[in-house]
């Protein structure tokens, strides 16, 4: 498969505290990817550097066969880059309908100025497990239904890269299976998908790769099994 995200020697630093340190990562094409860590690791640092909420103090990151490290975040989303985030934020006087036509309208790419953008948001409603909610006002979902808000928020970029941040924290077991269905899903459309999770057991079940991430360094990198043998991440997360 091509590369699609190249992340090359990415630094970065608050102040006098080294953040990240010369990070290192491909994603291919339509690839299922994980990135864990313990915490302030530099997982969310990351992946600000990549999407462009942060600018990287050194190193390049390159998308389908281009250097974006300069872009702005909006110009990052045009080329298919998208995210969900730990925290949603909808806008909650709006109906869950209303909150995906927004993005829907104003972040997918390739699409005509002034086309109707309900079809296609009822579209990704259907396929998050959302459609019955498409008329509820978002203030009054559940955290669950917010979740799936948020990744469906993210898909109404027509994403080609979708980072999926910690979508899945403080569910209940039986919710975390939900959300992972959804991402499969996703995937399955060839959609490549970064999951940053601290829920082993999703980032096991779903990823291909995995890349660890401790003190702000990329100490491992490899399938789930790999991983899981690996004494280095032992060692991060449990101490000597």
């Amino acid at each position: 498969m091509a590369v699609l995200l190249d992340v090359r020697g990415v630094s970065k630093r608050f102040g006098g505290f080294q953040a990240l340190s010369r990070v290192s990562l491909q994603v291919e094409e339509g690839e299922r990817f994980g990135l864990i860590g313990p915490n302030g690791s530099g997982k969310t640092t990351l992946i600000n550097c990549i999407s462009g909420a942060l600018r990287n103090d050194e190193g390049e990151i390159w998308f389908a066969g281009r250097p974006i490290t300069r872009l702005p975040a909006y110009q990052r989303t045009r080329l298919g880059i998208a995210r969900s985030f730990q925290i949603p934020r909808p806008f909650t006087s709006m109906t869950v309908l209303e909150n995906l036509c927004i993005p829907a309208e104003h972040a997918g790419h390739a699409r005509a100025r002034g086309a109707d953008v309900v079809p296609e948001a009822r579209a990704i409603l259907e396929r998050i497990g959302l459609a019955d909610k498409a008329d509820a006002r978002a203030g009054g979902l559940t955290q669950i239904d917010l979740r799936k808000l948020e990744l469906a928020r993210a898909m109404a970029a027509r994403p080609r890269l979708l980072i999926s941040d910690e979508s899945m924290a403080g569910l209940s077991s039986a919710e975390v299976d939900e959300i992972l269905t959804i991402l499969r899903l996703l995937s399955a459309q060839g959609i490549a998908i970064i999951m940053i999770e601290h829920i082993m057991r999703a980032v096991m079940r779903f990823s291909q790769r995995i890349a660890v991430l401790d003190a702000g360094e990329r100490i491992a990198e490899g399938g789930p099994d790999e991983i899981l043998r690996n004494a280095a991440v032992e060692r991060a997360y449990l101490g000597e």
